[in-house]
């Protein structure tokens, strides 16, 4: 399993308790990784090839993708390794929200989308796509990061909280107007553990400026543990 995501820890936590043979596989962003009830690898595998040199050596049969729905690369490495190899791939991925926001094709585009008057900004995106805020140097960022920062950020203006999600909504709201918050910026995650900053900001009546998800080749797609479980061969856990 490709983890990362509060739905990979569920699963996780299913394929124990079914005693399926599985590992756990984490890309090795964040500093201290979730505890999962399987083995864990983390690290990344070295491309298409070094993903399909991994399957094969571990005899590997079945692999679901639960990593973070802006995991593009990843998701895109395991469907091509997977037509490489024959092994049977599904992603385990949380629909997107709906609602009422400015949507934006990618990151960039977000970052052309803030106003040209300072704004204090929650751009909660992680921390991997700063730099594509540097154009927008005048606003007031404040990010939310798992870990802190190894090194200096490219925004010039920046107040940084570091948490771990899942969120809820009265401590969001909370935050925001702690940091007089007037705009968020946010990937279309999906979930209900990241929800809670977008319905603080439509509570607070705030603008929000929603990423569209990447595109991913086609592939097989369950949002359930029941529906992972089933196609792998393991219904019991539905009650059948």
């Amino acid at each position: 399993m490709l983890g990362g995501t509060t739905e990979a820890s569920l699963l996780a936590r299913a394929l124990a308790d079914a005693g399926v043979d599985a590992v756990y596989s984490y890309a090795g962003r964040t500093a201290a990784p979730v505890t999962q009830p399987l083995p864990q690898r983390i690290g990344g595998f070295g491309g298409v090839a070094g993903l399909v040199d991994y399957l094969r050596a571990e005899g590997i049969s079945h692999v679901v993708d639960a990593t973070h729905p802006f995991a593009a690369g990843m998701s895109r490495n395991a469907v091509e390794a997977a037509d490489l190899t024959g092994v049977a791939l599904m992603a385990f991925e949380r629909p997107p929200w709906d609602g009422d926001w400015t949507c934006v094709p990618d990151i960039p585009a977000a970052a052309a989308a803030l106003p040209q008057a300072p704004q204090r900004v929650f751009l909660a995106i992680g921390r991997q796509h700063l730099d594509d805020f540097a154009m927008a140097p005048q606003h007031r960022y404040l990010l939310r990061l798992v870990d802190p920062p190894e090194g200096p950020l490219p925004l010039p203006h920046t107040e940084i909280v570091i948490d771990r999600g899942p969120f809820r909504l009265e401590g969001d709201v909370e935050l925001m107007r702690r940091h007089g918050t007037q705009i968020v910026v946010a990937k279309n995650a999906g979930g209900s553990g990241a929800r809670a900053k977008i319905d603080a900001a439509h509570q607070m009546g705030l603008p929000v400026i929603m990423i569209d998800r990447p595109q991913i080749p086609p592939r097989p797609v369950s949002a359930t543990v029941e529906g992972v479980m089933d196609w792998l061969g393991h219904p019991t856990l539905l009650g059948v």
